[in-house]
């Protein structure tokens, strides 16, 4: 019986041993003593190295054994930056008493030295940035060896940014053919469609494989021979469209396999997008009223540095430019106030100002420049057609993929913005339905989206006047395109601000803005015909925010009615008082 009661008392104190098959051990005082002390150990010669290293730099010590010392300390720390410059500084002046023999055996030992960084932490700036200075030292650099290296890495992690860096360093450097970097991409896609360093990598190398025509006047004047090879730096990253068809193909097997990975549909957004537009004139207005001139341009500039020449009759006149709004130094829109003349002409733009005529103008419209639709030819057309039904259908499947709906309503724009428009709307609201956190991000766009249709639409009635009520918009885009406009109308939308790019409307003359939720005017600056101001109904709440209407100068007609400002004690003597030029003021 006492043997039976030893064996059961035997086997209880093992099954509290053993969990799982694995051995329970206890932990103790002494045991948690022992760690502390051993790390104090380690923490004391970790600390007596790095003092020692930072001492021989003081001293401008730069021997071996500060390099060994800096070894030490970078194999257990590798984001030490300091002690990498200090490396640096040691290894340039091994450079001056070595041979080129030496100084290569002396760096390709570095670079296995940093392939052990490396493996502590793949991610290291400093371990990548040391690496590319030290393969740029090099007298006979391996570069096969560096892309190798590259290669298992991003097997190890596709998207580690640090070596993605390096690697395009390493491409530019040993001359690797666009080709064959295009089919390094396609072969970390194939195996992982969510790779999206690669499908960006991708976006990059097709423009210089693959170019699309130039369609700029300034690129059509050279020969062939003449111009450059194409560049990351001088071309404008368009794609021919035989690519294109391609890739479309090759993304929507992305997208089909797993829906809900966004590196597909990301990439297949920058496929339907328009190419930068190059830098140009897009519009010279001239008012002989005032003897003004404002210049438009494709895109922000700044013409303070780059220069921008003003000729009446043929002859340079000595004007300053300024931008539309103080806040900006790159603007879409320079003035500048010069002396009324018969002919103003501003680089391959000339205006007419014939007698009689108050004002004229010059310019390109939306149309022309494709600034919101590109032309498509009937292949095109018939692929794009085909894929806005494939990813109809795949939303029937997936009826919550957010992607799928954006890249719905892309393809739309693509193919008919103003075809689609109502189509456009109702997918809109069913995408601020299904993301709900990123529904005011949609509806910026969608604002986006109508203001192009609605520039669209003006310019094929030749008219001047910009009307978007009722339309549900939050914000206000595209305003260098309405330069020219004289009578807006915002009313009943849910606009919070006129933002100062407002200000490029110079030949506003009346603005109405009722019903909306404007809190701010700061874009309501310096309009020179500025007459009709109607912002009823709005949340303006201090006169504060009605000071910048004293800088448009013929402002005569005010509606404020509506506005919590309008309960301030007081507040129409002040108002006459701040804007004296206006003699409508209604409260």
């Amino acid at each position: 019986m006492s043997v039976m009661l030893q064996y059961l008392l035997e086997m209880s104190i093992y099954v509290a041993k053993v969990i799982h098959g694995r051995v329970k051990v206890k932990s103790t005082a002494q045991q948690e003593e022992e760690k502390r002390k051993e790390r104090e150990r380690k923490l004391k010669i970790y600390v007596a190295a790095r003092d020692a290293c930072f001492s021989k730099r003081k001293d401008g010590i730069l021997d071996d054994e500060a390099l060994n010392l800096s070894q030490q300390l970078l194999s257990s720390n590798p984001d030490f930056a300091t002690l990498w410059n200090f490396r640096r500084e040691i290894l340039m002046h091994q450079e001056t008493v070595k041979n080129e023999d030496e100084v290569q055996k002396l760096y390709e030992a570095e670079l296995s030295f940093l392939e052990s960084c490396l493996k502590v932490n793949p991610k290291s700036y400093g371990s990548w940035h040391h690496r590319s200075w030290v393969s740029g030292r090099l007298p006979r650099p391996d570069w096969a060896r560096e892309l190798s290296l590259c290669d298992r890495c991003l097997n190890l992690d596709d998207r580690n940014f640090h070596c993605w860096d390096y690697r395009r360093m390493v491409v530019k450097m040993s001359k690797v053919p666009v080709t064959q970097e295009l089919q390094f991409t396609d072969r970390l896609i194939s195996s992982n469609f969510s790779n999206y360093s690669s499908w960006h990598y991708r976006s990059t190398l097709l423009p210089l494989l693959h170019p699309g025509s130039p369609e700029s006047p300034s690129l059509s004047n050279g020969s062939p021979a003449d111009s450059p090879p194409p560049s990351p730096q001088n071309q404008s990253h368009r794609v021919c469209e035989e690519q294109l068809l391609k890739e479309y193909e090759l993304v929507q097997n992305a997208f089909f396999t797993d829906p809900n990975d966004q590196s597909a549909w990301f990439y297949y957004r920058w496929l339907l997008g328009r190419a930068q537009r190059d830098e140009m004139i897009s519009c010279v207005y001239v008012s002989r009223e005032d003897g003004r001139v404002a210049v438009a341009f494709s895109r922000p500039v700044n013409v303070l540095t780059n220069g921008l020449l003003l000729l009446l009759d043929g002859q340079p006149q000595k004007v300053q430019w300024r931008s539309f709004h103080p806040q900006f130094k790159h603007s879409p829109v320079w003035i500048s106030f010069a002396l009324a003349d018969d002919r103003f002409m501003a680089f391959n733009h000339l205006v007419l100002c014939s007698a009689g005529r108050s004002e004229s103008w010059c310019r390109d419209s939306a149309t022309g420049q494709e600034l919101f639709k590109s032309e498509l030819s009937v292949e095109k057309t018939s692929v794009l057609q085909s894929e806005l039904q494939s990813c109809q259908q795949l939303q029937e499947l997936e009826q919550l993929n957010k992607w799928c709906l954006l890249t719905i309503i892309l393809l739309m724009r693509a193919l008919d913005p103003l075809g689609y428009e109502k189509e456009t709307l109702t997918y809109f609201q069913t995408l601020k339905e299904v993301d709900v956190m990123r529904s005011a991000y949609y509806s910026d766009l969608c604002s986006k989206f109508m203001i192009e249709n609605t520039i669209l639409k003006m310019e094929y009635a030749e008219v001047r006047v910009f009307r978007i009520s009722n339309k549900n918009l939050t914000n206000l885009c595209h305003l260098d395109q309405l330069l020219l406009v004289t009578h807006i109308n915002l009313s009943s939308n849910q606009l919070r601000r006129l933002p100062p790019q407002f200000a490029m409307l110079q030949c506003l003359q009346v603005l109405e803005a009722e019903d909306n939720c404007i809190e701010t005017l700061e874009g309501v600056y310096q309009l020179p015909k500025l007459e009709d101001v109607l912002l009823k109904n709005n949340k303006i709440s201090s006169l504060a925010v009605l000071q910048q209407l004293a800088s448009c100068p013929k402002l005569k007609r005010l509606d404020l009615r509506g506005n919590p400002v309008t309960q301030a004690a007081d507040v129409e003597p002040q108002l006459s008082k701040l804007l004296p030029s206006v003699t409508d003021l209604l409260l």
